[in-house]
């Protein structure tokens, strides 16, 4: 990911842009939400940074949303990375060294990050400085770099993956859920109007409900069936010409993809139900381990569809009722 200094005055959003720009604007959550508010109030009311945060949940449910939030209510600058793009302390350090006082700095899959960059961001969390050794050997020396107070906001999709020490230093950690349908729904309505569309409220909730409880996923769909509706109808997204998108886009009713299916389809045809372990899987279905392990499978998860057992992952009794299999049956093929 590319570092990018956002404004927070500048609260537009556009077609690209569908992401809440304050805390009222902001649906679901609601206990991050409210906890958070008032974190950043009595930060502001002491004239202190705010305390380090760190938001772990799956992708697209929106701690990338709700660091650029807080940056706007703490009238703050933030500058956003990625763990993957830093690759040595030079580049953590000069991220820090720029910050201005009460900034931000976000880390996107901070868990990534190297031990040697772990160890820079210790003494920069707690006490506002970097150590830094210059030189090799006997001419080595090691310089202290003070830093104005800021705010470290961390984010990741694998939250045990995070060392002890660098977890315990975030005095604020918030764990992100999947959104139920009817708040699904409100993201929709309310994508569709920033983008000018109209929709039915029915047409709402079926996107909403076979978007993976998962607003990046829904904004996504919404923009292609518009599309659909644009060029086949009379613009407006209603629920008929939504089930005939859904369905050319291959989104079953749970809101499954094809990957997602193959997945299933993988364990129960040709490993009969289970348990296999990930490595299979994905040389099956032509995917990478990690973009399985986090991307699908947290959802097919808590979809009751399979469950991860320490012999490896098993299709439940709903996954061959969705998939039309009969659970005793010995013909097996694959996909």
């Amino acid at each position: 990911m590319t570092e990018r200094i956002l404004n927070p005055d500048n609260s537009s959003l556009d077609e690209e842009n569908l992401r809440p720009s304050r805390f009222e604007d902001f649906i679901g959550q609601k206990k991050i939400i409210e906890n958070l508010q008032v974190f950043v109030e009595a930060a502001k009311k002491r004239g202190a940074s705010l305390d380090h945060v760190l938001l772990s949940g799956p992708p697209g449910l929106g701690k990338t949303t709700l660091a650029t939030i807080l940056s706007k209510e703490l009238e703050s600058e933030i500058t956003i990375t990625s763990a993957q793009v830093l690759t040595k302390g030079a580049d953590l350090a000069r991220f820090l060294t720029l910050l201005g006082e009460k900034d931000l700095l976000f880390i996107d899959e901070i868990h990534s990050l190297t031990r040697n960059l772990e160890e820079i961001l210790y003494p920069a969390m707690e006490d506002y400085l970097i150590d830094l050794v210059l030189g090799e050997g006997m001419t080595a020396q090691s310089v202290q770099i003070p830093l104005k107070p800021f705010t470290l906001v961390g984010a990741t999709t694998r939250n045990g993956m995070i060392s002890e020490p660098l977890r315990n230093r975030f005095g604020i950690q918030l764990r992100l859920e999947y959104y139920d349908d009817e708040d699904m729904q409100k993201i929709v309505l309310r994508s569709a109007r920033i983008l000018g569309t109209e929709i039915d409220s029915e047409a709402a909730m079926e996107i909403g409900r076979r978007s993976r409880k998962t607003p990046r996923i829904a904004n996504h769909l919404l923009k292609r069936i518009r599309d659909f509706a644009d060029l086949e109808t009379s613009g407006k997204i209603q629920l008929e010409i939504t089930k005939k998108s859904l369905q050319r886009l291959d989104i079953d009713d749970l809101g499954l993809d094809n990957l997602d299916r193959k997945i299933l389809e993988c364990i129960i045809d040709r490993y009969k139900g289970g348990p296999v372990g990930l490595k299979p899987i994905a040389i099956i279905v032509g995917e990478e381990e990690r973009t399985i392990e986090d991307s699908y499978e947290p959802y097919l998860v808590r979809a009751g569809l399979i469950n991860r057992t320490p012999s490896g992952r098993v299709a439940t009794p709903l996954a061959y009722s969705h998939l039309k299999r009969n659970e005793n049956s010995e013909e097996r093929t694959l996909f």
